[in-house]
Protein backbone atom coordinates (compact mmCIF):
# COMPACT_ATOMS: atom_id res chain seq x y z
CA UNK A 1 0.00 0.00 0.00
CA UNK A 2 0.82 3.62 -0.73
CA UNK A 3 0.30 6.43 2.16
CA UNK A 4 0.03 9.90 0.69
CA UNK A 5 0.59 12.14 3.94
CA UNK A 6 -0.34 15.60 4.21
CA UNK A 7 1.52 17.58 6.67
CA UNK A 8 -0.51 20.23 8.57
CA UNK A 9 2.01 22.90 8.42
CA UNK A 10 1.52 26.42 9.89
CA UNK A 11 1.57 28.65 6.72
CA UNK A 12 5.08 29.52 5.11
CA UNK A 13 7.29 26.37 7.27
CA UNK A 14 8.05 24.65 4.11
CA UNK A 15 11.34 24.02 5.14
CA UNK A 16 10.31 21.58 8.23
CA UNK A 17 9.96 19.23 4.90
CA UNK A 18 13.36 17.62 5.40
CA UNK A 19 12.80 16.73 9.06
CA UNK A 20 9.39 15.44 8.72
CA UNK A 21 10.18 13.05 5.69
CA UNK A 22 13.39 12.05 7.96
CA UNK A 23 11.00 10.72 10.92
CA UNK A 24 8.58 9.02 7.81
CA UNK A 25 12.18 7.27 6.31
CA UNK A 26 12.33 5.71 10.01
CA UNK A 27 9.26 3.54 8.59
CA UNK A 28 10.25 3.04 5.08
CA UNK A 29 13.23 3.88 2.85
CA UNK A 30 10.59 4.18 -0.24
CA UNK A 31 9.64 8.40 0.52
CA UNK A 32 8.68 10.65 -2.28
CA UNK A 33 8.81 14.25 -1.32
CA UNK A 34 6.04 16.05 -3.17
CA UNK A 35 6.44 20.27 -1.70
CA UNK A 36 5.79 21.86 -0.07
CA UNK A 37 4.02 19.86 2.68
CA UNK A 38 3.41 16.31 1.47
CA UNK A 39 4.88 13.01 0.99
CA UNK A 40 4.06 9.68 -0.68
CA UNK A 41 5.56 6.32 1.20
CA UNK A 42 5.54 3.36 -0.04
CA UNK A 43 4.69 0.90 2.86
CA UNK A 44 4.83 -2.35 1.59
CA UNK A 45 8.51 -3.53 2.52
CA UNK A 46 7.46 -2.04 6.20
CA UNK A 47 4.14 -4.24 7.03
CA UNK A 48 6.46 -7.08 7.04
CA UNK A 49 9.19 -5.70 9.15
CA UNK A 50 7.01 -3.80 11.86
CA UNK A 51 4.06 -6.58 11.65
CA UNK A 52 1.31 -3.76 11.33
CA UNK A 53 -1.10 -3.40 8.56
CA UNK A 54 -1.56 0.06 6.90
CA UNK A 55 -3.79 1.83 9.54
CA UNK A 56 -1.16 0.44 12.06
CA UNK A 57 1.42 1.78 10.15
CA UNK A 58 0.03 5.33 9.66
CA UNK A 59 -0.87 5.51 13.14
CA UNK A 60 2.37 4.71 14.07
CA UNK A 61 4.22 7.59 11.35
CA UNK A 62 1.23 9.76 13.16
CA UNK A 63 2.40 9.36 17.01
CA UNK A 64 6.08 9.73 15.55
CA UNK A 65 5.71 12.99 13.47
CA UNK A 66 3.23 14.37 16.75
CA UNK A 67 6.57 13.17 19.38
CA UNK A 68 9.62 13.93 17.24
CA UNK A 69 8.52 17.24 15.40
CA UNK A 70 4.76 18.52 17.21
CA UNK A 71 3.02 18.07 13.39
CA UNK A 72 -0.06 16.66 12.87
CA UNK A 73 -0.78 15.10 9.72
CA UNK A 74 -3.36 14.06 6.97
CA UNK A 75 -3.08 10.24 5.94
CA UNK A 76 -4.65 8.66 2.59
CA UNK A 77 -3.91 5.25 1.84
CA UNK A 78 -4.54 3.03 -1.27
CA UNK A 79 -2.56 0.73 -4.20
CA UNK A 80 -1.41 3.25 -5.95
CA UNK A 81 0.25 7.23 -5.34
CA UNK A 82 -3.57 8.28 -7.02
CA UNK A 83 -6.00 6.36 -4.96
CA UNK A 84 -3.65 7.26 -1.90
CA UNK A 85 -3.99 11.34 -2.97
CA UNK A 86 -7.92 10.81 -3.69
CA UNK A 87 -8.36 9.44 -0.32
CA UNK A 88 -6.34 11.72 1.99
CA UNK A 89 -8.50 14.46 0.64
CA UNK A 90 -11.59 12.86 2.27
CA UNK A 91 -9.50 12.17 5.63
CA UNK A 92 -9.59 14.69 8.52
CA UNK A 93 -6.85 14.95 11.07
CA UNK A 94 -5.93 12.05 13.01
CA UNK A 95 -7.19 9.75 10.97
CA UNK A 96 -6.28 7.59 8.40
CA UNK A 97 -8.75 6.71 5.18
CA UNK A 98 -7.78 3.48 3.25
CA UNK A 99 -8.98 2.30 0.03
CA UNK A 100 -7.84 -1.07 -0.51
CA UNK A 101 -7.56 -2.75 -4.58
CA UNK A 102 -11.09 -4.29 -4.20
CA UNK A 103 -12.72 -0.87 -3.21
CA UNK A 104 -11.34 1.15 -5.94
CA UNK A 105 -13.83 0.38 -8.54
CA UNK A 106 -16.49 2.01 -5.98
CA UNK A 107 -14.43 4.54 -4.28
CA UNK A 108 -13.77 5.92 -7.78
CA UNK A 109 -17.35 4.99 -9.57
CA UNK A 110 -18.76 8.18 -8.25
CA UNK A 111 -15.63 11.01 -8.70
CA UNK A 112 -15.88 13.75 -10.78
CA UNK A 113 -13.74 12.96 -13.85
CA UNK A 114 -11.60 16.37 -13.29
CA UNK A 115 -10.18 14.43 -9.74
CA UNK A 116 -8.44 11.89 -11.87
CA UNK A 117 -4.79 12.07 -12.14
CA UNK A 118 -3.41 14.05 -15.61
CA UNK A 119 -7.36 15.16 -15.93
CA UNK A 120 -7.41 19.11 -16.70
CA UNK A 121 -9.65 21.77 -17.16
CA UNK A 122 -10.13 21.05 -21.33
CA UNK A 123 -9.82 17.22 -20.92
CA UNK A 124 -12.86 17.30 -18.17
CA UNK A 125 -14.38 19.87 -20.53
CA UNK A 126 -14.02 17.08 -23.51
CA UNK A 127 -15.15 14.28 -21.55
CA UNK A 128 -18.05 16.01 -19.77
CA UNK A 129 -19.51 17.09 -23.17
CA UNK A 130 -20.06 13.61 -24.50
CA UNK A 131 -21.62 12.55 -20.34
CA UNK A 132 -18.71 11.06 -19.21
CA UNK A 133 -18.34 13.12 -16.29
CA UNK A 134 -17.28 11.20 -13.32
CA UNK A 135 -14.73 8.29 -13.64
CA UNK A 136 -17.15 5.00 -13.46
CA UNK A 137 -18.64 6.25 -16.51
CA UNK A 138 -15.26 6.49 -18.48
CA UNK A 139 -14.46 3.61 -16.61
CA UNK A 140 -17.45 1.82 -18.23
CA UNK A 141 -17.26 3.05 -21.64
CA UNK A 142 -14.76 1.33 -24.66
CA UNK A 143 -11.90 1.94 -24.26
CA UNK A 144 -11.92 2.96 -28.32
CA UNK A 145 -14.37 6.06 -27.49
CA UNK A 146 -12.24 7.65 -25.23
CA UNK A 147 -9.51 7.27 -27.17
CA UNK A 148 -11.22 8.85 -29.90
CA UNK A 149 -12.29 11.81 -28.16
CA UNK A 150 -8.95 12.60 -25.99
CA UNK A 151 -5.80 10.66 -28.58
CA UNK A 152 -4.79 7.16 -28.41
CA UNK A 153 -1.98 7.61 -25.54
CA UNK A 154 -3.99 10.35 -23.26
CA UNK A 155 -7.35 8.33 -23.82
CA UNK A 156 -5.52 5.26 -22.54
CA UNK A 157 -4.03 6.88 -19.46
CA UNK A 158 -7.28 8.67 -18.61
CA UNK A 159 -9.35 5.41 -19.42
CA UNK A 160 -6.81 3.02 -16.72
CA UNK A 161 -6.79 5.68 -14.23
CA UNK A 162 -10.51 5.64 -14.24
CA UNK A 163 -10.68 1.98 -13.63
CA UNK A 164 -7.76 2.58 -10.48
CA UNK A 165 -4.62 1.56 -12.81
CA UNK A 166 -2.11 3.34 -11.62
CA UNK A 167 1.69 2.79 -13.00
CA UNK A 168 2.91 5.66 -11.58
CA UNK A 169 5.82 4.64 -8.43
CA UNK A 170 7.50 6.07 -5.25
CA UNK A 171 10.71 7.51 -6.15
CA UNK A 172 12.48 7.89 -2.81
CA UNK A 173 15.11 10.92 -2.57
CA UNK A 174 12.82 13.24 -4.56
CA UNK A 175 13.34 15.81 -2.07
CA UNK A 176 17.23 16.27 -3.29
CA UNK A 177 16.03 17.98 -5.84
CA UNK A 178 14.25 20.83 -4.30
CA UNK A 179 15.56 23.29 -1.28
CA UNK A 180 13.05 25.86 0.66
CA UNK A 181 13.04 29.18 2.37
CA UNK A 182 10.65 31.20 3.81
CA UNK A 183 10.19 34.49 5.40
CA UNK A 184 6.79 35.62 7.26
CA UNK A 185 6.12 39.63 8.28
CA UNK A 186 5.10 40.52 11.18
CA UNK A 187 2.23 42.21 9.63
CA UNK A 188 0.37 42.62 6.49
CA UNK A 189 3.12 43.91 4.32
CA UNK A 190 2.32 46.38 1.48
CA UNK A 191 5.62 47.70 1.35
CA UNK A 192 7.77 46.46 -1.99
CA UNK A 193 10.84 47.46 -0.92
CA UNK A 194 10.76 44.82 2.67
CA UNK A 195 9.35 42.45 -0.09
CA UNK A 196 12.46 42.53 -2.04
CA UNK A 197 14.79 42.23 0.95
CA UNK A 198 12.81 39.32 2.12
CA UNK A 199 14.26 37.97 -1.47
CA UNK A 200 17.40 38.88 -1.29
CA UNK A 201 17.60 36.95 2.14
CA UNK A 202 16.11 34.31 1.26
CA UNK A 203 18.09 33.81 -2.61
CA UNK A 204 21.57 34.79 0.27
CA UNK A 205 20.33 31.91 2.13
CA UNK A 206 19.03 29.50 -1.01
CA UNK A 207 22.66 30.03 -2.73
CA UNK A 208 24.80 29.50 0.33
CA UNK A 209 23.45 26.45 1.49
CA UNK A 210 23.93 24.76 -2.07
CA UNK A 211 26.94 25.98 -2.49
CA UNK A 212 27.66 24.35 1.28
CA UNK A 213 26.30 21.13 -0.07
CA UNK A 214 27.85 21.55 -3.92
CA UNK A 215 25.21 22.02 -5.60
CA UNK A 216 23.45 23.93 -7.95
CA UNK A 217 19.95 24.40 -9.28
CA UNK A 218 18.20 24.48 -12.60
CA UNK A 219 15.10 26.70 -11.94
CA UNK A 220 13.35 29.10 -9.04
CA UNK A 221 9.84 29.09 -7.87
CA UNK A 222 8.39 31.65 -5.51
CA UNK A 223 5.61 31.50 -4.03
CA UNK A 224 3.95 34.31 -1.93
CA UNK A 225 0.88 34.23 0.91
CA UNK A 226 -1.54 36.84 1.28
CA UNK A 227 -3.34 38.11 3.98
CA UNK A 228 -6.71 36.52 3.46
CA UNK A 229 -4.54 33.02 3.12
CA UNK A 230 -4.47 32.77 -0.59
CA UNK A 231 -1.47 31.72 -2.69
CA UNK A 232 0.25 32.58 -5.73
CA UNK A 233 3.36 30.60 -7.62
CA UNK A 234 5.43 31.30 -10.07
CA UNK A 235 8.33 29.32 -11.33
CA UNK A 236 10.99 30.40 -13.86
CA UNK A 237 13.39 28.10 -15.03
CA UNK A 238 17.46 29.50 -14.79
CA UNK A 239 19.66 30.85 -17.70
CA UNK A 240 22.34 27.83 -16.51
CA UNK A 241 22.33 25.33 -13.41
CA UNK A 242 23.64 27.89 -10.61
CA UNK A 243 23.90 28.68 -6.94
CA UNK A 244 25.46 31.91 -7.66
CA UNK A 245 23.27 34.31 -5.20
CA UNK A 246 23.27 37.19 -7.76
CA UNK A 247 21.59 35.22 -10.20
CA UNK A 248 19.22 33.67 -8.56
CA UNK A 249 18.09 37.25 -6.47
CA UNK A 250 17.56 38.74 -9.93
CA UNK A 251 15.52 35.84 -10.92
CA UNK A 252 13.43 35.87 -7.82
CA UNK A 253 13.00 39.77 -8.45
CA UNK A 254 12.25 39.63 -11.95
CA UNK A 255 9.41 37.00 -10.80
CA UNK A 256 8.00 39.39 -8.25
CA UNK A 257 7.74 42.50 -10.19
CA UNK A 258 6.08 40.05 -11.98
CA UNK A 259 2.80 39.89 -10.11
CA UNK A 260 2.39 43.20 -9.60
CA UNK A 261 1.51 43.54 -5.97
CA UNK A 262 1.85 46.94 -5.01
CA UNK A 263 -0.92 47.07 -3.15
CA UNK A 264 -1.15 43.46 -2.67
CA UNK A 265 -1.16 42.41 1.34
CA UNK A 266 1.48 40.11 1.83
CA UNK A 267 1.42 37.76 4.88
CA UNK A 268 4.60 35.79 3.57
CA UNK A 269 7.35 34.95 0.96
CA UNK A 270 9.06 31.52 0.16
CA UNK A 271 11.47 30.60 -2.42
CA UNK A 272 12.24 27.51 -3.75
CA UNK A 273 15.45 25.75 -5.49
CA UNK A 274 13.97 22.97 -7.88
CA UNK A 275 16.35 20.71 -10.01
CA UNK A 276 19.24 20.59 -7.93
CA UNK A 277 22.31 18.36 -9.12
CA UNK A 278 25.73 18.39 -8.45
CA UNK A 279 27.94 21.48 -9.11
CA UNK A 280 30.81 19.07 -10.78
CA UNK A 281 28.46 17.92 -13.20
CA UNK A 282 26.60 21.37 -14.72
CA UNK A 283 28.26 23.17 -17.08
CA UNK A 284 29.17 27.08 -16.19
CA UNK A 285 29.04 29.78 -19.38
CA UNK A 286 32.53 31.33 -19.14
CA UNK A 287 32.25 35.27 -18.66
CA UNK A 288 34.72 37.82 -19.78
CA UNK A 289 32.91 40.37 -17.54
CA UNK A 290 35.60 41.49 -14.25
CA UNK A 291 32.49 41.98 -12.13
CA UNK A 292 31.26 39.45 -12.72
CA UNK A 293 34.34 37.17 -11.62
CA UNK A 294 35.18 39.32 -8.56
CA UNK A 295 31.41 38.67 -6.96
CA UNK A 296 32.25 35.26 -7.69
CA UNK A 297 35.41 35.48 -5.96
CA UNK A 298 33.92 37.72 -3.40
CA UNK A 299 31.00 35.53 -2.33
CA UNK A 300 33.58 32.71 -2.05
CA UNK A 301 35.62 34.78 0.31
CA UNK A 302 32.27 35.26 2.22
CA UNK A 303 31.31 31.92 2.46
CA UNK A 304 34.67 31.09 4.27
CA UNK A 305 33.41 33.63 6.59
CA UNK A 306 30.27 32.22 7.52
CA UNK A 307 31.36 28.71 8.18
CA UNK A 308 34.19 30.04 10.32
CA UNK A 309 32.18 32.58 12.33
CA UNK A 310 28.92 31.61 12.00
CA UNK A 311 25.74 32.48 8.93
CA UNK A 312 25.61 36.14 10.01
CA UNK A 313 29.21 37.01 9.86
CA UNK A 314 28.82 38.41 6.45
CA UNK A 315 25.80 40.08 5.33
CA UNK A 316 24.58 42.14 2.37
CA UNK A 317 24.51 45.70 3.10
CA UNK A 318 20.42 46.22 2.32
CA UNK A 319 20.38 43.78 4.95
CA UNK A 320 22.13 45.22 7.70
CA UNK A 321 20.14 47.97 8.70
Amino acid sequence: MILHVRFLLPPMYEAALPALLAVAEDISPVVQALPPDAALVDVRGAERYFGRDTVGLAALLRVRLLAHCGVDCVIGAGPGPMIARMAAREAVPGTTRVVTAQETAGFLADKPVAALDGVGTATARTLCSYGLDSAGRVAAAPLAVVQRLLGVRAGREVWERARGVDRTAVVPDALSRSMAAERSFDVDELDGDRHRRALLSLAGELGARMRGERQVCRSLALTVRYADRSVTTRTRTLREPTAHSAALTATAYAMHESLGLQRARVRGLSLRAEGLVPAEGAARQLSFDPADERARRLEAAADRARARFGPGAVIPGALAA
